[in-house]
This record gives structure tokens, C-alpha cells and sequence, in this order.
């Protein structure tokens, strides 16, 4: 969620600045009151603190509509007492500074130290802590009571760094907390911890001696304990059997320290984790680093049943008995290290609840693939390395195998990446760089069990090759822990217990899941959908081998097409409909399994999954914009689904359903034409118009293909009385004027649309009715207009917000950057920008461009001419390199060329776009009319104009009666009014008289006579 409302830094609403002190004033004390609002009563008593209005009310009335004015009639509520913010407390830096401090502090609660630090670091930074006003001030209060929870962020933080091991980077924000609050103990403990040594030592004493002396006290029992363990910390340190690693140890240094701030809160640590994540290498540095002078390290893997565990151990610590292994461990404090448990984890279970028992002072750091199952025992899951560590392990192990060999980033980035983050994975792969390079590694790991053996003759046996690796937790295996995996590594995208219970063919899918996960062969996540499994990709990999061996495939993929089908059932009109953010989370958690189900179905011809998996992923991709996902999809399944003749109900609907979506969505791009899935559609039996799919197939198979004037059904199913039936009738009836290249009347069936589907609690309904009339407006510099409705649906969006890593899959941010352009809000152009900035590219076809394009336009608009045609070149190359198969894209790509040249025509720098211009007027003859045609008509005039071309100004005059995309501001109508009257006034006066009174279709019939009799230049 964005911040709209900034009052701590300073005072802005939506990228405006406010500078009038009543306003600032105003919008602190309804920040304050985020939720309940302020009465007018509280709202007098703030700003006008010595001297009342003449009439308050009045006053405070006159106040809110000038705040309006400049930042938006929506911002500021009418409320029964007086007014409130439209905003969330995500929303308003002041109300972000407490959520971010409540945050760090549950954080630091449950111990996750990161994310207590990361919460801490991000409060801060949106204040540096000066507050600037008067306290007397509504905004100088506000800030004065927020510095109190900025002085909380700076102890946090200082916690935080502390407890995570960083003590460098602790001692000064330590120090400065110490500074304020003497007598904070619990800053002082990690302090001194920090500092170590003689120094703290001192430090220990001098604060208790001056609590002696003021108070007649001790310091608390935490501090006495640090004092302790400094003392202890002098005693000689002592690791048996803990050997030092031959190489660093690369991107585990928060693991490490996670661990060992889990020893000092837990008894026993057992860190779990599949075969090869180097568990065994992160309790080596645990050893190393560990703050007990006595470590024992004990490896298992060479111990082959659980009564032999308690003997191994002994031995290793140096006695022969029980009782001397309990004297050996209890004499002071110590840490006993067992590593590898899985293979006799009930042993290990046993002599650990025995010791800890017994040994009050002992640690126990544990590595396996299954907890020991304690109530003493704190679990840490290892994780992969992240990409950019497995990359440099990569090169690391690389070039000590090959020194020279080339590392080309992104064939290593893909090798690390299909390698799960696996370091020994990863090592055995940079391996075998001594005779192959890196492209061939990536090639050959198709069959990476084949490539990845030989590894280190120091390494264990059961690390020399992959497989080794995997077969160990395989032999761990009961038989149905077995079939298990083999079946549910089908899932390329993780599962539920529901979706795992079609896998395992009857069998309770929970016990086996909890052997899967006892193993670390599946990983385990909570989220908003509940409790998800997912298997590494090696492990998926060897599943599959073990699979295939079993003989099983096609019994698997029979239950796997099950699954896919009955999902697709469920949900294929769920996007549609009420409320639907849950189900959207849900299909976006499957996409990767329906698209493999999808693969199997159309291998085997089967029509009903095909069906059903094309619904979900057709409805998925259509309310995220992904176009050209969408359109590969729409012509890979039209030919299987149209030879597909359902009986069953259920059945019928999917194919309702991808019909549906796949006829409306090439009808977008083509206009209305026969296509293969409108035959498909209309042979289905009717349905009443119940839903968004089934009332959009009543309009679809209503419409006959006819052009646009005999379209009296579509008109009278605009009118319907049934909302639903109104709304999606509109819908395609704005695509059908659009096509006709009548614009005004596109945009009126836009505004129905959202008339109609406003009374549905459906996001993707409310942002594709705004969007599209901003879509239509933007063109047609309706910049107010289309701002208001951007804005509405990117309020909209937040609803998907709360729920999907990427809150405006359509653009919107983009598009409000341009609307404020065409409205000439030049500072809030640049704060939606840098909102835009922040989210992940989206797919829709205006988003392909706009970020510089954007960027351009506002550079020019701030004077920097020559950085913003340079930005300019670099949108109009980017988008001439895509591929323009897609005629969403291609459309959008001929106005953001046209946009470029358009720009530089303006000024003066042609010479710059000399190619782009000859490109433009070398696809000028064989463009169709339209809002696109017309851009680069305009754009050619704008050139012409440049040239000195004097037929160009007919140009100009003529194409303000066609339709044309002007939604950059280099293509407005104005500028090239003014550009045309620059060159001949009187020219342009005289083509404007003449044209007068021409339609759109003379005007077009015109154009294209005077294009024809311009210089060979305009049309090669």
C-alpha cells in the first residue's frame, strides 16, 4: 500500500506540497483521528487556538473545500460529527510510524530479530526525527508525539542489531539509547554483550555502583546473568572434533546467528533442512562462533542403529559410561553438537531428553532432516541460498576447478536457479566445469542426476553425487512414504492437503504429508490459503525418475487430470464474481499445475480438462491484463475445444466459460469478426445471464457479424433491465464503436458499463469499467475525466492488495502519471511515477513503454529537453525491438514511436529521429484507420511541420475530425494547433473553415487524398 499522506518530513498529499499552515494543520489533526475522524468542534479548537471565526462551522466548511480542491474532492469525508481522511493507516506516514513500531516489537516477541530490525529500519526512514513546528501547532504536536515512537524505533533497532550478532554496527545506537534512559537495562545487557570484555566489565561496575549509591539497589537478575557469562567468558575455550572448513562459508552469516540466538533461549536446537543444504557447515560455524567455552562435536552418520547413539557420543566426549558422559557435560556450561540424527532420530531423541534432564548448563545443537520431536527442542528450517549467493559459490568452486573458465551471469544465474539453491548441488555443478563449460552444464542438466557425481574426494560418501543425496532421506522412507513422493511430485507448483488427497489415491494424505515433511523432502508454508507443500525441484526431478521406474506415470497423471478438472469446476467463474480476491489467490497459487494439466490434456485429447483448465487460466489472465499469455492460450486450445462436445452440466459451463473469455478477448484486439470460439460458443445449449460469463455469452450469442450500424440487438441488450446482462452487453458494445472509430459513442457505452456493474462487489469488474473510460479518455485529452476514474481504480486495486505481492497488474499507476501530464500536475505526475516505479512491470501492453515514455514527458515538461528525447529514443528502440505479434502491442508501440517523433518535431530535433520518421511513413499506407493511424498521422504532420512542409498543416487541421491517440502530451491537439499556426496561420485557419462541417468518415476519405498528393516522402 502507498503512502498519500506525508506529514512528518514534510507535509504532502498524493505528490502535492501543502504550504498553507490552516491546511497542514487541518489534514494533522485529522491524521491524528485516522478511523474516527475529528468533529468540527476539535477542529475549531486546533486552528483557531486564541481567536474564534466569526462562524466556525463556516470556516472549518471553507477550510475543507479549499483542501479538496488541491488534493482531491475523495480525500476528505463528511462525517455525522464533522470530517475524516479517506485513507488507511497504511496509507499516512505518521499512522505507518506506530504500525511499523507495533510491528518490530511483536517481532522481537516471538525472536524473529531480522524481521524486528527490518521493521525498526523501516520506520525510521521515513523521519529523521526533527519537528520543525511549534508544539502548540496541530502539525507540531502530531510530530512531537510521533518523536516518541521514533526514540522506540532507535532502541529497536539497537536490540535488534544486537541480538542478530551485528555488535560493530550496535554499540553507538546503543550508546544513544543509554544516553536518554540511563537505567535501561535491557539496552545495557546487549551493550555490554556488544562491547565484551575488560570494558564492559567496567562499564557493569560503574552502573552498579551508582545504583548503589543513589538508590541502595542491584541490578536486575538479566544483568547479573550478562555480568556472569562475561566472567565466564575469560575461561579458555575448548572445540573437540570441530574441524575449520576449507573454503568460506558464503550467504549464511544470519543463519548463523539466528541459531545461535536460538541457544540462548531454547535448550535444544535441531536445524532441519533436505540433504545438501550444508546443515553440517552451518553447526561448524555455530561451533566456532558459540558462547560456551566447551563444544563437543559428534558426527552420526557413520552410526547405524539408535541403541548405538549414546555409546558414539560418549566416546567422542571421552568416557565409557553414562554416568561420566552426564559429569563430562554438567561440570559448566557447554554445547554438545550431533550432527546428521535423521537415520536414528529416535536414539538421539532419548539420550537428548535424558540430558538435558540431567545437564542444567548444556546446550544441544542437533543437525537432520526430522526434528527430534521435543518439547525442550526449537526447530530452524535452513533455507536455500538466495540466487545472488548460489551464484557466487558457483563462481567461487568454478574457477578453483578451472581457473580462466568464463562465468556468462546468466546461463550460472539459470544453472543456480533449476539447482533449488542447493549449495552441494551447486558445488557439484561448478565441478564439472573442468571439462565442460558453463553453457553445456546448463545443457546437460536435464538429467542432473547423470551430470552431478564425482564430487570431492573429502567429502562424505553420500555427498559424492547427487543422488547419493537424495537416496539417503529415499532409504528413510516407509513403502507409502514412497509412493507418496513419486505422486506428488507430478505437482510443479506446490499443493494442498485437498489436491494432495487426489494424488494419493485414497490414503490418509495427512500422515503421509507429515512423513514427507519429517524428511525435509517437502517444505511447508502458511498463508492466507492456509497450509501449502512444495518439493525442490531436485527432488521433484527424482520423484518423477523413481516414478516412471515404478511403472506409475499414467495412473499418476490420470488422478492429476482428476484434480485439475474438478478445480476448473469449482472455479472457472469465480473471477467474475462477488468478492472474488480468496478464489484469485487460489487460481494464481495453481497456475503452474493447470498449466502442466493443461499439457497432459491436450496430449491425450481430453476435452473436459482442456476445457476446464483453459476457464481458469483464461478468467486469471484477463483480470490480470496478461494479454499475451492470454493470446498464446486462445489459439494453442481453440481447435482441441472446438471438437469438444460435453454432456456432463459441469462440463458444459468450463466450456462456457473459455469461450467466453476467449471470443471477448480477440474481439478486443480484432474487433468483431467470426472466430473459431464464437462457433464453439453458440452451439453450447443457453443459459440465463446468471453470471458475468453467462450473460456476456447471451450478448456474444446474440450479435450477429454484421458491421457496426445493424447492431439494434446489441442496443437493446444495453438496455436490459438485468445489471449483469446491461453491463457486459456494454462492454462489448464500447469495443464495437471503438472499432468503428467512433469514440464518443465507445465512451458512452464505457459509462453505462460502470453504471452497470456497480452494484458488484467485484474489483476486476469495477477496475475494467474505469479503466476502460480512462483508457478512452486519455486519448481523447479528457485528462480530468480520466483521472478521476485511474483514481478510482487504484483505490480498487488495494483490494487485491492486501492479498497478492502486486497491487496494479493493469498499469494503473502508469496511466496516472499521464493523465496528471495532460492536466499539466507536473509534481504529481512525478510522485505516481515513482509509485509506478516501485511495482513489478506489469504485462499490460500500455505499461510496455510507458515507464520511459512517462519519464520523457516529464522531463520535458521540467525543461530537461535534451534528457528527455533522449529518454524518448530509448522507449521508441525499446519498443520497436519487441515482438509485435500481439496487436494489443502492436497498436501500442505505432503511438509511443509516433509519441517520440512527435515529441522531437516539437523540438527542433528531428535530425535525431530521421530513421524512426522514415519507418512511420514506411508503415503509414498499410495502417487500418484509427486512434493509432491517426497518431502516426499526426506525428508524420508534426514532422512535416518541422521541415517546413506547408500540405502538412492541412494535415493538422484535418486530423482533429478522425480519431487519434493523443494519451501523451507530445500528441496533443493544442501543441500541434500551435505548431501548424507557427508555420501558416492563414493555411491552417482557412483548412480548418474548409473541413467544418465533414464527419469522420469524409474527414478520413480526405486525409487519405491529401496524404496521396503530399511528396513522395510521406508515403514511400
Amino acid at each position: 500500500m502507498s503512502t498519500e499522506l506525508t506529514l512528518l518530513s514534510r507535509v504532502s498529499c498524493r505528490g502535492r506540497e501543502i504550504t498553507a499552515p490552516r491546511l497542514r494543520g487541518l489534514l494533522a489533526l485529522l491524521a491524528e483521528e485516522l478511523s474516527a475522524g475529528c468533529g468540527t468542534g476539535r477542529i475549531v479548537e486546533g486552528l483557531w487556538p486564541e481567536e474564534l471565526p466569526e462562524h466556525p462551522a463556516k470556516a472549518v466548511q471553507i477550510l475543507v473545500s479549499r483542501l479538496r480542491a488541491q488534493v482531491g474532492a475523495g480525500t476528505v469525508v463528511s462525517t455525522p460529527r464533522g470530517y475524516r481522511l479517506a485513507f488507511e493507516a497504511g496509507q499516512v506516514d505518521s499512522s505507518v510510524l506506530l504500525l511499523h513500531e507495533a510491528a518490530s516489537a511483536r517481532c522481537a516477541r516471538a525472536g524473529d530479530h531480522t524481521g524486528a530490525l527490518a521493521r525498526a529500519e523501516a520506520g525510521l526512514a521515513l523521519w529523521d526525527g526533527a519537528v520543525g513546528e511549534s508544539a502548540d501547532d496541530p502539525l507540531g504536536a502530531l510530530r512531537a508525539d510521533r518523536a516518541h515512537t521514533r526514540r522506540a524505533l532507535v532502541r529497536a533497532r539497537a536490540l535488534a542489531l544486537a541480538r542478530l550478532g551485528r555488535r560493530e554496527e550496535a554499540l553507538a545506537p546503543l550508546a544513544e539509547v543509554l544516553r536518554e534512559a540511563p537505567r535501561d537495562e535491557e539496552a545495557l545487557a546487549a551493550l555490554l554483550r556488544c562491547e565484551g570484555g575488560a570494558a564492559a566489565l567496567g562499564r557493569y561496575a560503574t552502573y552498579r555502583r551508582g545504583l548503589r549509591e543513589t538508590l541502595g539497589t542491584e541490578p536486575g537478575p538479566e544483568l547479573r546473568a550478562v555480568h556472569e557469562e562475561l566472567l565466564r567468558a575469560d575461561a579458555p575455550r575448548v572445540r573437540h572434533g570441530v574441524p575449520h572448513e576449507p573454503n568460506p562459508l558464503l550467504g549464511r552469516d544470519a543463519d548463523v546467528t539466528a541459531v545461535a540466538g536460538l541457544l540462548r533461549t531454547a535448550r535444544v536446537v535441531t536445524v532441519v533442512g533436505p540433504g545438501g543444504l550444508g546443515k553440517t557447515r552451518l553447526s561448524h560455524a555455530v561451533s566456532h562462533a558459540a558462547e560456551q567455552p566447551v563444544v563437543h562435536f559428534v558426527p552420526l552418520a557413520g552410526v547405524t542403529t539408535d541403541d548405538d547413539v549414546a555409546a558414539e557420543v560418549a566416546t567422542v566426549v571421552g568416557t565409557s559410561t553414562a554416568d561420566g558422559l552426564y559429569a563430562a557435560l554438567g561440570a559448566r556450561p557447554a554445547l554438545l553438537v550431533l550432527d546428521n540424527c535423521e537415520h536414528v532420530v529416535d536414539g538421539v531423541a532419548d539420550l537428548v531428553r535424558t540430558l538435558v534432564a540431567r545437564c542444567r548448563e548444556l546446550r544441544i545443537l542437533a543437525t537432520s532432516r526430522a526434528p527430534l520431536g521435543l518439547t525442550s527442542e526449537s526447530v530452524y528450517a535452513l533455507p536455500e541460498l538466495t540466487p545472488q549467493v548460489a551464484a557466487e559459490l558457483f563462481a567461487q568452486r568454478a574457477r578453483a576447478a578451472r581457473p580462466g573458465v568464463e562465468l556468462p551471469a546468466a546461463t550460472v544465474a539459470e544453472i543456480c536457479a533449476h539447482l533449488d539453491g542447493l549449495p552441494l548441488a551447486v558445488e557439484l555443478a561448478a565441478a564439472r566445469v573442468r571439462v565442460l563449460s558453463v553453457a553445456d552444464v546448463s545443457r546437460r542438466l536435464r538429467d542432473r542426476f547423470a551430470l552431478l557425481s564425482g564430487g570431492a574426494r573429502d567429502a562424505p560418501e553420500r555427498h559424492r553425487t547427487l543422488r547419493a543425496v537424495v537416496d539417503w532421506s529415499w532409504n528413510l522412507l516407509g513403502p507409502d512414504g514412497r509412493t507418496a513422493l513419486r505422486a506428488l511430485s507430478v505437482f510443479p507448483g506446490g499443493f494442498d492437503a485437498e489436491a494432495a488427497g487426489y494424488l494419493l489415491d485414497g490414503a490418509d494424505p495427512l500422515d503421509l504429508l507429515e512423513q514427507l515433511t519429517g524428511q525435509s523432502l517437502l517444505k511447508v508454508a502458511d498463508g492466507p490459503l492456509g497450509t501449502r507443500f512444495r518439493m525442490l525441484e531436485t527432488l521433484r526431478e527424482f520423484g518423477a525418475g523413481r516414478r516412471a521406474e515404478a511403472g506409475e506415470e499414467a495412473a499418476v497423471t490420470d488422478r492429476f487430470l482428476r484434480w485439475a478438472r474438478d478445480f476448473g469446476r469449482a472455479h472457472h467463474d469465480v473471477l467474475f464474481a462477488d468478492a472474488p480476491v480468496p478464489a484469485w489467490d487460489r487460481i494464481r497459487a495453481e497456475q503452474d499445475n493447470l498449466l502442466l494439466a493443461l499439457r497432459h490434456a491436450l496430449a491425450r485429447s481430453d476435452g473436459a480438462t482442456t476445457a476446464a483448465t483453459t476457464a481458469v487460466l483464461c478468467s486469471l489472465w484477463a483480470t490480470e491484463s496478461h494479454y499475451a499469455r492470454l493470446a498464446a492460450l486462445i489459439e494453442e486450445t481453440s481447435g482441441p475445444l472446438s471438437h469438444h462436445h460435453p454432456e456432463d452440466p459441469a462440463d458444459i459451463e468450463t466450456l462456457r466459460s473459455a469461450s467466453v473469455v476467449a471470443t471477448g478477448t480477440l474481439f478486443m484486439a480484432h474487433g468483431p469478426h467470426a472466430v473459431r470460439q464464437l462457433v464453439t460458443l453458440r452451439r453450447l445449449p443457453p443459459a440465463p445471464p446468471d453470471s458475468v460469463p453467462r450473460a456476456l455469452a447471451v450478448v456474444l450469442r446474440a450479435v450477429p457479424e454484421i458491421h457496426p450500424p445493424g447492431y439494434e440487438r446489441l442496443t437493446e441488450l444495453c438496455a436490459s433491465d438485468e445489471p449483469l446482462l446491461a453491463g457486459t452487453a456494454s462492454v462489448f458494445a464500447s469495443y464495437v464503436w471503438d472499432a468503428a472509430q467512433d469514440t464518443s459513442r465507445a465512451l458512452h457505452h464505457a459509462r453505462r458499463m460502470l453504471a452497470a456493474f456497480g452494484r458488484y462487489a467485484n474489483p476486476a469488474l469495477q477496475v475494467l469499467a474505469h479503466g476502460r473510460i480512462s483508457e478512452l479518455c486519455l486519448r481523447t485529452e479528457r485528462g480530468a475525466e480520466a483521472y478521476e476514474h485511474l483514481r478510482a481504480a487504484h483505490d480498487t486495486l488495494g483490494e487485491y492488495g492486501t492479498h497478492n505481492d502486486w497491487s496494479d497488474p493493469v498499469g494503473v499507476r502508469w496511466a496516472l502519471v499521464l493523465a496528471c501530464l495532460q492536466l499539466g500536475r507536473v509534481d504529481e505526475a512525478e510522485y505516481w511515477y515513482g509509485l509506478a516505479a516501485l511495482d513489478r512491470q506489469p504485462e499490460t501492453v500500455e505499461a510496455f513503454g510507458s515507464d520511459l515514455g512517462a519519464r520523457a514527458e516529464i522531463l520535458l515538461a521540467r525543461g530537461r529537453v535534451e534528457a528527455g528525447l533522449r529518454l524518448w529514443r530509448r522507449t521508441a528502440e525499446q519498443i520497436r525491438t519487441a515482438d509485435l505479434d500481439d496487436p494489443f502491442l502492436l497498436k501500442w508501440s505505432l503511438e509511443v514511436r509516433a509519441g517520440a517523433v512527435a515529441a522531437h518535431a516539437l523540438h527542433g530535433r528531428l535530425d535525431q529521429v530521421t530513421e524512426l520518421v522514415a519507418e512511420l511513413r514506411g508503415l503509414l499506407g498499410g495502417l487500418a484507420p484509427g486512434a493509432s493511424y491517426g497518431a502516426v498521422v499526426l506525428a508524420l504532420a508534426l514532422a512535416g511541420l518541422a521541415e517546413g512542409d506547408a500540405g502538412a498543416v492541412r494535415v493538422v487541421a484535418l486530423s482533429e475530425l478522425v480519431p487519434v491517440a493523443r494519451d501523451f502530451p507530445a500528441l496533443s491537439a493544442a501543441r500541434a494547433r500551435e505548431a501548424a499556426e507557427r508555420v501558416d496561420a492563414e493555411g491552417y485557419a482557412a483548412a480548418r473553415a474548409e473541413c467544418a462541417g465533414w464527419g469522420r468518415e469524409e474527414a478520413l476519405q480526405r486525409l487519405d487524398s491529401l496524404l496521396l498528393g503530399l511528396p513522395s516522402a510521406w508515403v514511400p
